[in-house]
């Protein structure tokens, strides 16, 4: 047997995850991941594994380095030392980047390592040992992201090109700058079973989906972003494992809780029963991963109304708390969804919050897509889709601050007064609510076009973070539709479970609808969403509508500004509003939306609609322009009677009165 064996230390401290109580030494330039395989700066690998539930583990060596010349198609062998808690740990001299390996517990059966940094060939294969310090990054002047000002692009590496992998999705970021987009969100990567699916049943937490490509190639795209100017956050789940692929408990069963109910995706996580403290060490060291060993520039927590923990520092607070610290001065942006509209989530570590910077708007979305589609059945039911709501969504972020909902039987939300507005990410399609109805149709294709544009038009000029989904920015004509690429016995639970979730639109359980609800195990499921990019071009006036937006919400020193404190909000009709944008003095900017017919409102009783005194109304944008496939629009009256266009958005400005 080659390599030596490290004794590993005995001290309980030295087990636990560098935090606000064992914090990272100062210059630190290696990783500063404890667990997984760990390659040296004088050569070989460092093995570490928690198994409290077994007595004996070796790691066999099946292929690169290390692996011996035996011939015989078996690995070799070679057993870890045993330490206080649980853990294994030793160093093979002769294993090294490339090193195929499994750890074998008490002498029968193998599994890949739950640290495993590389499954090449997916969850139920062997791990590879991966040196994360080779790679040659550029970005030494990248500074991170700041919450204001940036607009986020969801994106599922799989569907995004026709390719599907990291390098094809790099090619494209160039484009994505120009039109204005700041800041990448990419959908899950952990690795998970098949040849595809959404990323949420990841369960090889620290291994990026072998399928998009190599982990260098996962840092390629991080790096061009950043050359770029364009951020790079990550979609994390920490809210349950995958069903198919998860080995944890083979390890330990205390990374599952032994009394709390379920969550709606399975065992509920550890992270306050029972010897919990490792199980909070692999995850908040998770979260610390990403941004330390890929430079992301933040995540996007997934679901954590659904993360269970009554700890006095909670899960998110430590993840909060340690990938910041792991940023090493560069600002990252960690964004939270939570169906339960808390703004916990964002109040300060110090003040007893969790520390995250903004929340996904739900809420706005919700009334959106009633008031342009008047569909309102399951979660919509609680929105009307008025103008009122959109102007309260628009200033206060969440609609439900703490009043009873009657979908959810219960009081929701909670007070978001003193919030700023960029808390809040806003958006109009994001990959569940496109895959929630019943053939993954996209917004623009279930309402008219013109009274899409002039939501696009109160979406993108709100204050809030703006968030677009892949392909929204040119009315991809393609669905985006749940996948998953599981065994067939799995497949038909998940077939099951999916046509159970839908169940709450009761359109969609209609018989007439059943043949035509899509499997989603069918590859064609998978390859019918991916985008076709060649549609910027066939569908350049949307393309163009949204580009244009967003360069006057980055031009327009007012809109520029995302207060929320200086916008004021009135009912001018049935279908329409109109928001007053202050700025410095009397300048103002004056959105109008209206969805219904054309409009004769009396300016006396609004004051909002009154110009400053000794100005007029000046059109500064519309969303009826021809260069947007709009029919144009009448001239604005605004003197005497007014008269507003139906179907359109505009944007007024104050100019001086005519001599």
């Amino acid at each position: 047997m080659s390599g030596v064996l490290e004794q590993e230390p005995k001290s309980r401290k030295e087990a636990t995850y560098p935090g606000k109580d064992n914090p990272l030494p100062e210059n630190a330039n290696r990783p500063s991941l404890s667990l997984g395989a760990a390659v040296l700066p004088e050569g070989g690998v460092r093995f570490r594994v928690w198994a409290p539930k077994c007595q004996a583990v070796d790691v066999l060596i099946y292929g690169g380095p290390g692996s011996g010349e035996q011939g015989d198609g078996n690995p070799v062998a070679f057993p870890l030392s045993a330490a206080e808690g649980g853990y294994f740990a030793g160093e093979i001299g002769s294993a090294g980047p490339g090193t195929l390996y499994r750890y074998r517990l008490d002498g029968r059966d193998a599994f890949p390592d739950p640290v495993s940094r590389f499954q090449p060939e997916g969850p139920h294969g062997p791990s590879q040992v991966v040196d994360p310090t080779t790679f040659a990054w550029t970005d030494a002047e990248w500074t991170g992201l700041q919450l204001k000002g940036q607009v986020i692009y969801e994106l599922h590496i799989g569907t995004f090109t026709q390719e599907g992998n990291w390098d094809a999705a790099a090619r494209q970021l160039a484009e994505l700058k120009e039109f204005g987009i700041t800041c990448i969100e990419v959908m899950p990567v952990a690795e998970f079973v098949g040849q595809f699916g959404w990323g949420y049943d990841g369960v090889d937490l620290y291994a990026p989906y072998h399928v998009y490509g190599s982990p260098d190639a996962f840092r390629r795209f991080v790096d061009e972003a950043h050359r770029l100017g364009l951020g790079v956050i990550l979609d994390v789940v920490y809210n349950h494992l995958g069903p198919d692929g998860a080995y944890h408990r083979q390890f330990s069963d205390n990374y599952y809780h032994q009394v709390r109910d379920k969550t709606e995706w399975g065992d509920a996580l550890n992270f306050d029963g029972p010897h919990c403290e490792p199980v909070r060490e692999f995850f908040v060291a998770n979260a610390g991963y990403w941004i330390e060993e890929f430079h992301l520039d933040g995540l996007r927590l997934d679901a954590v109304h659904a993360i269970h923990d009554h700890s006095d520092e909670h899960i998110v607070a430590a993840i909060s708390r340690r990938t910041r610290e792991l940023a090493r001065g560069r600002s990252i942006l960690l964004i939270a969804e939570d169906d339960a509209r808390d703004v916990i989530r964002t109040r300060e570590l110090e003040r007893g919050g969790q520390g995250l910077d903004a929340q996904w708007n739900d809420d706005f979305h919700h009334s959106a897509v009633v008031a342009l589609t008047g569909r309102a059945e399951a979660y919509y039911s609680d929105f009307q889709g008025t103008p009122q709501e959109l102007i309260s969504s628009i200033k206060w972020g969440f609609l439900f601050q703490g009043q009873y909902s009657r979908y959810l039987k219960q009081p929701r939300g909670t007070s978001t007064f003193g919030l700023p507005a960029a808390n809040f990410v806003t958006f109009l399609e994001n990959h569940d609510q496109v895959s929630n109805s019943a053939r993954g149709d996209r917004l623009h294709t279930l309402t008219g076009p013109a009274e899409f544009k002039a939501m696009t038009a109160a979406w993108l000029l709100a204050p809030g973070t703006p968030m677009f989904f892949q392909g929204q920015e040119f009315g991809a004509s393609n669905p985006f539709l749940y996948f998953a690429d599981h065994v067939e016995e799995l497949a038909e639970l998940v077939r099951k479970g999916r046509h159970e979730f839908l169940a709450q639109f009761r359109s969609i359980t209609h018989p007439d609808l059943e043949a035509y609800l899509p499997d989603p195990r069918d590859p064609k499921t998978f390859t019918s969403s991916k985008l076709d990019l060649s549609e910027r071009s066939s569908h350049d006036g949307l393309y163009t509508l949204h580009r244009d937006l967003l360069r006057l919400r980055r031009e327009d020193p007012i809109f520029q500004a995302q207060n929320s404190e200086r916008i004021h909000g009135a009912v001018i009709g049935p279908e329409a509003f109109a928001l007053r944008y202050f700025g410095e003095g009397d300048d103002c900017r004056l959105v109008v939306i209206n969805l219904g017919r054309d409009l004769y409102p009396n300016p006396t009783l609004e004051p909002l609609l009154a110009a400053p005194l000794g100005k007029r109304w000046e059109i500064l944008w519309y969303s009826e322009h021809p260069s947007y496939g709009g029919c144009g629009a009448p001239p604005v009256e605004t003197n005497d009677e007014w008269r507003l266009p139906g179907r359109t958005a505009l944007v007024l400005a104050p100019a001086p009165l005519p001599e």
